[in-house]
């Protein structure tokens, strides 16, 4: 068990585009993904991408809680979730405003227009294919998670300021209460 350290806000890493992956399977492949599920559950955080870790490679892992699944079959719950060369597609045109915060912007949140619906696939360090179609948390949680694969930050998609803060000045106030 390793766990790996987080690279904040401000490192290059995090706003480059992640290399694909060339073989799922390889051991260092494996080794890193075992690593980053025990950072991820270290954390106590729903998800996690390769870059975060300083791999500027195409993986991320998450997990959808009960406490944090919608009702929805489409939004979990789910156990960790291996993604590795992942490819999304937004399913709506609508954006809906979604509280999001990050390992790598620590104390932060902000609300960010998210489709609310989802479809991504990829495969998992065994070459099985995974993905699924994905709604509220989610779908939010996967978006989120592909950013960072393709050097986006959240701020960086976020369209009101206003709606940005330090969590523990968030929870003070009606602002920082909706979503999740």
């Amino acid at each position: 068990m390793a766990i790996l350290k987080i690279a904040r806000m401000g490192h290059p890493i995090l706003t480059r585009r992640a290399d694909p992956v060339a073989d799922p399977g390889a051991g260092e492949i494996r080794h890193l993904v075992s690593d980053m599920i025990d950072t991820l559950l270290d954390a106590g955080a729903a998800g996690l991408a390769a870059p975060q870790v300083h791999m500027p490679l195409r993986i991320f892992v998450f997990r959808i809680t009960p406490e944090r699944a919608g009702s929805s079959p489409e939004d979990g719950p789910l156990p960790v979730t291996v993604v590795i060369n992942p490819e999304i597609d937004l399913l709506s045109e609508e954006r809906e405003l979604r509280w999001e915060g990050c390992l790598s912007i620590p104390g932060l949140r902000g609300a960010v227009p998210r489709s609310p619906r989802v479809r991504y696939a990829g495969v998992d360090c065994e070459g099985r294919a995974v993905g699924a179609v994905a709604s509220g948390f989610h779908a939010n949680l996967v978006q989120h998670e592909h950013d960072h694969l393709d050097g986006i930050l959240y701020p960086m998609r976020m369209r009101d300021f206003s709606l940005f803060g330090f969590t523990e000045e968030l929870a003070r106030t009606d602002t920082g209460k909706p979503g999740r």
